[in-house]
């Protein structure tokens, strides 16, 4: 298991933008299984939408894609580093089912490809057992200095 500590030392997303709360489970350059705990008090729900919050997709794909910056960072050694990981894809998406306050959704990536510092990932968000959204992301490990 990798704790809050353990990702805030990998990633450099900080609050409201860091969307990974646990990891539970990983396997270097294979597959993690990751947790965000979806709360009421988050600030996107003041907007979207008032009298029925949902998490926007786009977040969803960002919990997604910061999890994938964990496995790859950790399997290369660089979460210490200051490298960061940055997009290069967004394929397949889909959003099958809203995500609401209260909900745990579980982030699973699962590597496709790696050439060097360039990753594909099948990538898959769930509650309560329930594909929620999907998603094919490409992303590069670069120096932490853009």
């Amino acid at each position: 298991m990798i704790d809050i500590q353990d990702i805030l030392d990998c990633l450099p997303h900080r609050y409201p933008f860091l969307l990974v709360d646990r990891v539970l489970e990983w396997e270097s350059e294979k597959t993690i299984h990751a947790l965000k705990n979806v709360t009421a008090n988050e600030p996107h729900f003041m907007g979207h939408f008032p009298g029925r919050p949902v998490m926007p997709g786009v977040l969803i794909v960002e919990a997604l894609a910061q999890t994938c910056g964990i496995l790859a960072l950790r399997t290369t050694g660089e979460c210490m580093d200051g490298k960061l990981m940055l997009f290069r894809g967004i394929d397949k998406a889909k959003f099958r089912h809203p995500v609401v306050p209260g909900d745990q959704l579980h982030l699973h990536a699962r590597v496709v490809r790696r050439r060097g510092q360039f990753w594909t990932m099948d990538t898959e968000a769930r509650v309560d057992g329930e594909v929620v959204a999907e998603a094919l992301l490409s992303a590069i490990i670069v120096p932490g200095e853009l």
